[in-house]
């Protein structure tokens, strides 16, 4: 059969877009978009994901050199294999053994959400870890002073000029490292993802509590991110040592008293204790609580419908339920841990 060559003048055009595009789709593919998650809301025009970017700032989430006496680093309350959060205490622990104010939230699926902390005091994921470095409960330190650090660093000065190209680093080239690290957290591949895509079943106990869940749970816990992100008061009894007033001490708005951050429920096996105080350490103490453990004073809670009424069985159920949502391969993953290798070439 007769097949036409294909002029040159054609054919080296083509093949430069063909590059292009490769690259282009290539720098795409960085960021892992789940077929069933809604679009991210994350601006990747302004920090488009770049692996040498990506890998800066994983070794800096795991440098202690971001705190003032060089003893804890991001990772030190956020564990890998905890979904990145903080299991051995209530209340994350920072420099000088100090003890801070609320537990280390969970970190995944961050490039769908518009506000970070308990509070939401922040709403820009580039400028959250300023947050944790500049508290003195955690971190203790100053930004100016993390860049002298690290402009006086043979090892990051090489790594931040291969990643940006620029000789000095700055609060821009730090904070996006961390937030491009982070990005990547993305849990999406639990049990409950494969039933969703019909390549397993639920038990009959796992699809009673789906159920369950369905009824009294998504108001709040939206599938599939298993939260709408927003703020509420659930109505826990006022820690009367804390204090804390949620996300009123950000908006002095009075509906917003004791509202905190709908957290994420995937990976919630991994990820006690609960509430933003960690009262709660085990699963069927927060169905406890939502069942008869509501503070009649604590009327803002109301408009959730708690207390809600489940037999002893259905709460069972539900936790077998949210036992699906467990993500062995998000928090088992050798691309969030420690980054031994990469620390031992730098030095090199």
């Amino acid at each position: 059969m007769y097949r036409p060559k294909m002029k040159p003048k054609i054919l080296f055009p083509l093949l430069i877009l063909i590059w292009f595009g490769i690259i282009s789709f290539s720098r795409i593919s960085i960021f892992n978009q789940p077929k069933h998650f809604p679009k991210a809301v994350y601006n990747f025009n302004n920090n488009a994901l770049n692996h040498k970017k990506i890998m800066l700032g994983r070794m800096l989430f795991y440098d202690p050199i971001l705190s003032i006496d060089s003893t804890v680093s991001c990772a030190s309350c956020h564990l890998s294999y905890t979904a990145f959060a903080h299991t051995d205490h209530n209340l994350s622990h920072g420099v000088g053994d100090s003890i801070g104010t609320r537990n280390a939230p969970s970190l995944m699926n961050l490039a769908w959400q518009k506000k970070f902390m308990w509070d939401g005091a922040i709403s820009n994921l580039d400028v959250q870890s300023l947050a944790p470095i500049s508290h003195p409960r955690e971190m203790g330190e100053s930004i100016s002073h993390v860049l002298y650090k690290l402009n006086n660093n043979p090892l990051y000065q090489n790594l931040f000029q291969k990643a940006y190209r620029k000789k000095e680093i700055e609060s821009y080239e730090l904070l996006t490292s961390l937030s491009q690290f982070m990005l990547t957290f993305i849990s999406a591949n639990s049990k409950y993802d494969s039933v969703m895509f019909h390549s397993a079943t639920f038990s009959v106990q796992e699809q009673n509590g789906y159920l369950l869940f369905k009824k009294n749970c998504s108001s709040c816990h939206k599938e599939p991110l298993f939260s709408s992100f927003e703020f509420k008061n659930n109505g826990l009894p006022i820690d009367t040592i804390l204090n804390d007033v949620g996300r009123y001490a950000i908006t002095l708005n009075p509906a917003d008293s004791f509202c905190f951050k709908i957290p994420s429920l995937r990976n919630i096996e991994f990820s006690y204790p609960y509430m933003h105080d960690g009262r709660f350490k085990k699963l069927i103490e927060v169905l406890n609580h939502y069942t008869n453990g509501i503070s009649q004073k604590n009327t803002l809670a109301h408009e959730l419908k708690i207390p809600i009424v489940l037999t002893k069985n259905e709460k069972i159920d539900i936790i077998a339920f949210l036992l699906t949502l467990s993500d062995r391969d998000f928090v088992l993953s050798k691309d969030f841990t420690y980054p031994k290798k990469s620390f031992s070439k730098a030095k090199e």
